[in-house]
């Protein structure tokens, strides 16, 4: 049986293409879904994830929640904090004063790249702290207080 009728190795080099891939567009921020890769290249689910582990291994790429994998660029670092405290920071990167409307979750979704319901989740705990006013339905969150630096740390 030859090496390309063989399926050990398939997920190797399943993963050397899309490393190759990435390499090709720097502007490619999310690897390819599992059902698209099985359709692409005609294997299993498991072969998939196998080459995906070996992205994972080698820093090329990390898994995100929904079954999405992200690619990692050599040199750049990830924000690895909640997303909580990472919205903490919108204070402060975007001038907001006591008062101020905070940026809605569908536009916080798009510039933090995660799910609305993924920020509604965070914004509840911004709330409980105090630092925002309850938001809901049509209803725009305004701030209630500023986090001083030891808060956003």
């Amino acid at each position: 049986m030859s090496q390309e009728a063989s399926p050990r190795g398939t997920f190797q080099r399943i993963a050397e293409q899309l490393k190759a891939e990435i390499d090709a567009d720097p502007a490619m921020t999310e690897l390819p879904s599992v059902a698209e890769l099985i359709d692409k290249y005609e294997v299993s689910r498991g072969v998939v994830l196998r080459a995906f582990g070996v992205l994972r291994k080698e820093g090329a790429a990390e898994s995100v929640p929904g079954g999405r994998w992200r690619v990692i660029r050599r040199g750049q670092s990830a924000d690895r904090r909640p997303l909580a405290e990472r919205l903490v920071d919108v204070f402060v990167d975007d001038g907001l004063e006591v008062g101020a409307a905070f940026p809605s979750a569908s536009a916080l979704s798009v510039r933090f790249g995660v799910s609305r319901p993924t920020v509604t989740k965070a914004l509840e705990k911004l709330e409980a702290a105090g630092w925002l006013s309850a938001g809901g339905q049509g209803k725009v969150r305004t701030v209630r207080s500023v986090p001083n630096r030891e808060e956003r740390s």
